[in-house]
């Protein structure tokens, strides 16, 4: 049996949801009554963050999924309709990071980040709106931004345009899907205390020489509620768009960073 709350009755896939800041929203949506679908590469973190949300009392279905592969995509959406019913709610979380100069970036550079960054969310729209169109439904598509999908930053020059093209999809799809009644939105979360910025942070060091945690510092020392952010910080934001709370929002790429990037 689910959880209570605001999200009870409802079904979310949540995409990269093995660690990190898709274990968060996972684990949220979770608390907040959703029935989750969790979607990832790695099955033996699946089943782990699906064995927390059955610890708290809610329904977890772990399958594992490569976002850059659109069958694959579209096989989870059937897949979570056969087992759970009807699907509510589509986080497509999923992404890498990338550290380098654009003027050192290669085709293979170039080609996996947007496979998975771009292609991915991509499929996750197309996926998720031609389900809840089949099912003549409301449904929520919330995608994963950045502040680098707002300010593009030096050496992050090839992640930040994924980023600009996610708010681009969120800001079409929006606008194609309206008549519909489905939402699109997305989060911009800024400097997260997980694994990825770990990798950022060692990647930046070994690009310009800095000491390993002075990137992370200085990007930090900038935020001006004066902490890292966390993936329950996020996780908060998307429990938001995806309850009915947000029913009027659509087209958004909000910042949810603590105060690192003003607009």
């Amino acid at each position: 049996m689910s959880l209570s709350g605001k999200l009870a009755g409802k079904t979310a896939i949540v995409t990269g949801a093995a660690q990190g800041i898709g274990r968060g929203i996972a684990l949220r949506l979770a608390r907040d009554g959703a029935a989750v679908v969790l979607t990832d590469l790695n099955k033996d973190k699946l089943a782990a963050v699906a064995a927390e949300i059955g610890a708290l009392g809610g329904v977890a279905l772990p399958l594992t999924a490569d976002v850059s592969n659109r069958e694959q995509v579209f096989s989870v959406l059937k897949e979570a309709g056969a087992a759970l019913g009807a699907v509510d709610i589509m986080v497509n979380n999923a992404g890498i990071a990338q550290v380098g100069s654009i003027l050192e970036a290669t085709p293979a550079d170039v080609e996996t980040i947007f496979r998975i960054n771009v292609q991915g969310t991509l499929w996750g729209i197309q996926a998720a709106a031609k389900t809840f169109q089949a099912q003549k439904s409301r449904g929520k598509i919330i995608n994963a931004c950045s502040i680098a999908g707002h300010e593009s930053y030096p050496l992050l020059g090839i992640y930040s345009a994924t980023k600009f093209a996610v708010r681009a999809l969120t800001q079409a799809a929006a606008k194609e899907l309206a008549s519909s009644g489905i939402t699109v939105n997305a989060y911009c979360p800024g400097v997260v205390g997980t694994a990825m910025w770990t990798d950022i942070d060692r990647r930046m060091a070994e690009e310009t020489g800095a000491a390993i945690g002075e990137t992370y510092k200085k990007y930090v020392d900038g935020i001006a509620l004066g902490r890292v952010e966390t993936p329950d910080d996020v996780a908060g934001f998307v429990s938001y768009l995806a309850s009915a709370d947000a029913d009027y929002m659509t087209g958004q790429s909000v910042m949810i960073d603590g105060g690192l990037v003003f607009r």
